[in-house]
């Protein structure tokens, strides 16, 4: 029974791909709810490309079933293609076209009449910053600019639904923030966006839900305050004067603290998991003075979405898992 479209925009019912004998998806579930934005993190390798070329139909699962938009992607897909934009990892512009022509030429093949191509390209164009340049071919296009016009041709059709393969990869910080506003902007006139990334913060400042994915497979769902509930607890940091004074501040924190400390020489700093929050740095100043420890700064940090990411999957997102460092290249048509 698919799902309504007026409540829930996408959803993946345990699909599974594989490649060999790699299993890229292995019987993921998730559903986005209608105006929302679904964050999909992973490490690379975990399948997150995958997942948004079957939603695109693009691929095809060796198993499960998907809708789009209260569509079957397998059964009616021209009807999912109708309802969505895609922007993936790499820049897909006609180099020998201007910026303008690229996004008239995607408004007309959505079969927009002239005039309408014409309006919303240049709305888009103005909207990602790129009127100086709009008139000149896009191969004089730095990868930044490449990348906006790329995401501005994902909106021609005004999408119900908006597929982001790591949007931001390339942009320099300013064109990150101009592209989170854009999809703030999205979701506030209605849209619905599945958003795949490894900058953490990019999910933690756009996405309503959070899926972390590894191997295929979900590993924990949730908001992002959920999901840094989960890892637990603050951490303790400190800065040291004088680099002799590490072992004694670690002693300190150690009892203080839960599990061992971790100890970076070069900055002088000190950190420990805590769950007694102020009290354990208040009883941590304490301590140190009486030891003669020189504290230059002190903080209480919340989990970030590294930890829950170093938590769950036990490397960062943006490393490759040691286990597949050795594996031979993907084949032709293999993904993350």
């Amino acid at each position: 029974m698919p799902p309504s479209a007026s409540e829930v925009a996408v959803r993946a019912e345990a699909l599974v791909k594989t490649y060999g004998s790699t299993r890229a998806l292995d019987g993921i579930e998730f559903e986005i709810p209608t105006g929302t934005v679904l964050g999909l993190l992973g490490p690379n390798g975990a399948g997150k490309t995958t997942a948004v070329r079957i939603l695109t139909t693009l691929l095809r699962p060796d198993s499960g079933r998907a809708w789009v938009n209260g569509h079957d992607v397998l059964a009616e897909p021209d009807a999912v293609r109708r309802s969505i934009g895609l922007s993936g990892q790499y820049a897909a512009v006609d180099e020998n076209l201007t910026g303008f022509e690229n996004l008239y030429m995607v408004g007309r093949l959505y079969g927009k009449n002239k005039a309408d191509a014409r309006s919303r390209s240049r709305e888009l164009i103005s909207r990602f910053q790129l009127d100086d340049a709009a008139d000149r071919p896009a191969k004089t296009y730095s990868g930044g600019m490449r990348r906006r016009l790329d995401l501005a041709g994902a909106l021609v059709a005004e999408p119900a639904v908006v597929l982001l393969d790591e949007p931001t990869t390339g942009l320099d910080p300013r064109g990150r923030l101009d592209t989170w506003e854009v999809i703030g902007e999205l979701v506030a006139d209605g849209a619905t966006v599945l958003l795949t990334t490894q900058y953490l913060e990019e999910a933690d400042q756009l996405a309503d839900t959070i899926l972390v994915i590894d191997h295929g497979k979900v590993i924990a769902s949730g908001t992002a305050d959920h999901l840094k509930a989960e890892v637990g607890g603050e951490r303790l940091q400190i800065v040291v004067a004088e680099q002799g004074e590490l072992a004694t501040a670690a002693r300190v924190l150690a009892d203080i603290g839960s599990g061992e400390p971790t100890v970076d020489e070069h900055s002088r700093r000190v950190q420990v998991l805590v769950e007694a929050g102020t009290k354990s740095l208040i009883e941590a100043l304490r301590r140190l003075d009486a030891e003669g420890v020189v504290v230059l700064d002190v903080g209480l940090h919340r989990p970030t979405l590294d930890d829950v990411f170093l938590s769950l999957t036990g490397h960062a997102a943006e490393d490759e898992p040691a286990q597949k460092a050795t594996k031979k290249p993907a084949k032709k048509g293999e993904s993350a």
